[in-house]
């Protein structure tokens, strides 16, 4: 079945072009995914497995295929959401609804697990278990859609779940892994600052927030250097500071938006525990009123070893020419929503290489010049097809 799995996919590919690009052609924003969760659901119509839409809270799909004998189950996730980006790339399926792109390779995503889904469903009879495919909305704007899929128990008797991301910082051929601790969680805070406002000539008339609120963005930046262990990982960003006004006259009130960023839930709570201090500390010292608003978005994704192990394993026995390599990648500092499928089931999120042909650096992803080489679809394809038919040991 291994055979021949790959040799579909290998015939397919222009198909995976095609759908990545009609969807690069008509992005939609997350939690307004539509058209592109009906086209979804399209593809699956008169196929023999069971479709599920409106999963969570928008536009999540999860598709079921049951295997010719009971076994174990797995789930296997695309996100299918774009980004409030104006598109700058040349290319001739350039999107069609502006200032909206896929800027993260979410339809490339897509592409890849619709055809390679198409292709178990065909095999399913060799299959020992049940494969759920997650096509998931919303995974770039929190609270995100995997909280919700999740939450909402469609996936309850999963055994392992698997996801990929395309990377522009690695050529086609190379896969990435990072077993453990792989991604950050993040956290988005607002402070809002109310002093009391007044003229320049005369500040002990009045309470400037703008003072208040530069202590504010000094301090933080302590917690890092000076509240946690040098070998933890953590950032705190201060994104927005919104205190224009007229050149003489002092802020009656600031306000700061920023995002933190850690590798594990100890550093989440240190940094949580420091910021609400400081905040509290802004108020005494400076006579002010604080109102912090401070909400998780997304945990930090850990992916399972054991799992990882039999991931890396998997691939690097392939044998394939298409799969050039296979690398330990560093942990990364941006965050992902798998994180709440591998918060709750052991699973493994790795990465394809994407690097367009060419160029001597890629734009990464969320730039407006962001782009693929679109044979990392097969790549993708076929990568996790290995790893599906290592998991049930079919050769």
């Amino acid at each position: 079945m291994k055979d021949q799995l790959m040799k579909m996919l290998e015939e397919r590919k222009d198909e995976m072009i095609e759908i990545r690009r009609y969807l690069h052609e008509h992005p939609e924003l997350s939690f307004h995914e539509e058209k592109t969760s009906l086209y979804i659901e399209e593809f699956y119509k008169g196929k023999d497995v069971e479709v599920q839409t409106n999963v969570g809270n928008g536009y999540g799909i999860i598709v079921t295929i049951k295997g010719g004998q009971p076994g174990k189950t797995i789930g296997l996730r695309a996100d299918f959401d774009a980004l409030p980006i104006v598109e700058e790339t040349d290319v001739p399926f350039k999107s069609k609804n502006e200032g909206v792109m896929h800027a993260c390779g979410h339809d490339g995503h897509t592409a890849y697990l619709l055809i390679l889904a198409d292709c178990l469903i065909q095999l399913k009879e060799n299959i020992p278990g049940t494969i759920k495919i997650i096509h998931q909305h919303a995974e770039e704007t929190p609270p995100g859609g995997a909280k919700s899929i999740v939450e909402s128990g469609v996936l309850d008797d999963l055994d392992a779940v698997y996801g990929v991301h395309l990377f522009p910082t690695d050529p086609v051929g190379v896969v990435g892994y990072r077993s453990g601790h792989a991604m950050a969680g993040r956290t988005y805070f607002k402070l809002i600052i109310q002093g009391i406002g007044g003229h320049g000539s005369s500040p002990h008339l009045a309470n400037d927030a703008i003072v208040a609120g530069a202590h504010f963005v000094t301090s933080v930046q302590t917690i890092i250097s000076r509240r946690l262990d040098p070998f933890d990982v953590g950032v705190v960003t201060i994104g927005s500071f919104d205190g224009k006004g007229s050149f003489n006259v002092i802020k009656d009130s600031v306000t700061l938006e920023g995002d933190v960023r850690y590798m594990n839930s100890d550093t989440q709570e240190k940094i949580d525990k420091e910021v609400h201090r400081i905040a509290g500390g802004i108020e005494t010292e400076f006579g002010v009123k604080c109102d912090l608003t401070y909400t998780s978005d997304y945990p930090p994704l850990y992916n399972d070893p054991e799992i990882t192990a039999a991931v890396v394993a998997s691939l690097e026995s392939m044998n394939d020419p298409d799969i050039k390599d296979v690398i330990e990648f560093p942990m990364f500092s941006g965050s992902e929503d798998f994180s709440y499928y591998a918060e709750k089931f052991p699973g493994c999120f790795f990465y394809i290489g994407c690097k367009p042909k060419g160029v001597e650096k890629a734009y990464f992803n969320h730039n407006p010049k962001f782009d693929i080489d679109e044979d990392a679809l097969l790549v993708a394809a076929k990568s996790v097809g290995q790893v599906v038919c290592s998991y049930y040991e079919i050769e």
